[in-house]
């Protein structure tokens, strides 16, 4: 369920006209609905009633400081993967301690930063990254609360590039080696063990794989309390997924209800991380047509966004629906590639697309762009990154400001002769 609609066939987001932000703030821009993303909060978060709980948002899905603030006041904490995220979660107003550190390669600055703000805990990937913990921890005088990432070689049936939990993957430990680990963590003075991490994909459309995950974490944490290490938290990650095109995810309250059958009682705090779940389609990325463009083979469509402002369709092989902005009716209709700017062959948002035919100077949008759209985006070819705006009822905000030309050369310098 979303809040983008067609009113007098022109499209809206809740109340205010797609179109009118597009001629006031240019494009391309993304647009995000802020009843959307308090809905899907609430959707996913209610669904768990009656289990202990911290739902932390990932921040990486979109880190703009408007979502970001949309979430924290609902009650949401934050599961970040850089300082970065650290610094603009903090920002945004979120607790400490309600911030979970994930991410293989966390650098000592940023550990010091995390230490010294006193978050949650601290979701480890590996025995030397432990270590550091400790003496990092141990040289600011503070104690780090840790969960250890467990590998558990579940296939989420997901994209190659963003499946996580399979034994080739870089991430986490195997749970033979997490024993282990937890057995040192155990013995140093400066780590307290509080918890038990796993996330095994993203966009994962069924409830099987998070069950297979959750019963291999739940027979680690019997065997963990047999050693003498309660454990407090089990962190599940996030990855559930939304419908793109014709995908059907199972919808949170399915979720819901195969975790309180697998935990049986026992007595944890159940961390998720949702990201996409929440975001995905909160956000449209609203794009002109710049030129049509006629081959043997085939018909392009020539817009102003481009792969530096959407990556998902090269990286992922990623469908995105695309209308209109103005509906017509009984439009004719066109087969076409829509293309960006970019001098790739791989910027495109669609491949032989069935859609309306369009002119120069239409507007499209890309519908569920709210995940991994900006937070992807880049200056590739000294492009200017795109402006964002939350629309809240009949009113909206610009949260960030489309980049000017002296942005593109703000950090840099022209060494002397």
């Amino acid at each position: 369920m979303h809040h983008f609609t067609y009113q007098n066939d022109i499209l809206h987001c809740e109340d205010v006209s797609v179109a009118d932000i597009a001629d006031a703030i240019g494009t391309p821009v993304y647009v995000y609905s802020h009843a959307t993303l308090t809905r899907h909060f609430h959707a996913f978060d209610s669904a768990f009633d009656g289990v202990e709980r911290l739902v932390c948002y990932s921040a990486k899905a979109n880190t703009s400081l408007g979502v970001l603030k949309t979430l924290c006041d609902q009650g949401a904490g934050l599961d970040i993967v850089s300082g970065g995220e650290l610094f603009k979660g903090l920002k945004a107003g979120f607790r400490p301690d309600t911030i979970v550190y994930s991410g293989v390669g966390k650098r000592i600055d940023e550990i010091d930063f995390a230490l010294n703000s006193d978050i949650l805990m601290f979701n480890i990937e590996s025995r030397e990254e432990l270590d550091v913990l400790q003496e990092r921890a141990k040289t600011l005088g503070k104690t780090a609360r840790i969960a250890i990432r467990v590998n558990p070689d579940v296939d989420p049936k997901t994209h190659p590039h963003i499946s996580t939990g399979l034994k080739k993957n870089k991430f986490g430990i195997d749970i033979e080696s997490a024993m282990e680990t937890y057995a040192a963590a155990s013995r140093m003075d400066h780590v307290a063990i509080v918890g038990v991490d796993c996330h095994i994909g993203s966009q994962i459309t069924q409830v099987h794989p998070f069950e297979e995950a959750l019963q291999s974490l739940i027979e680690l944490i019997d065997r963990l309390k047999a050693m003498g290490i309660d454990i407090r938290y089990l962190d599940m990650g996030g990855g559930l997924g939304i419908t793109y095109r014709d995908e059907q995810p199972p919808h949170p309250t399915e979720y819901a209800a195969a975790i309180r059958k697998a935990l049986s009682g026992r007595k944890l705090c159940m961390v998720f991380e949702p990201g996409r779940v929440l975001v995905g389609n909160a956000g449209i990325l609203v794009t002109r047509v710049l030129y049509r463009k006629h081959a043997p083979s085939k018909e392009f469509v020539i817009v102003d966004a481009g792969m530096n402002d959407l990556l998902r369709p090269v990286l992922y092989g990623a469908f995105h629906d695309i209308r209109p902005v103005v509906r017509h009716a009984d439009p004719d209709e066109m087969v076409a590639d829509v293309v960006g700017p970019i001098c790739e062959s791989g910027d495109f948002l669609a491949q032989m697309r069935s859609m309306p035919a369009v002119v120069r100077g239409d507007l499209l949008v890309v519908m569920s762009a709210g995940a991994y759209g900006f937070t992807m985006s880049s200056n590739y070819c000294s492009r200017l990154r795109a402006a964002e705006v939350l629309v809240t009822g009949d009113r909206y905000a610009v949260i960030r400001e489309r980049e000017t030309f002296e942005d593109l050369i703000r950090k840099e310098s022209i060494p002397d002769a």
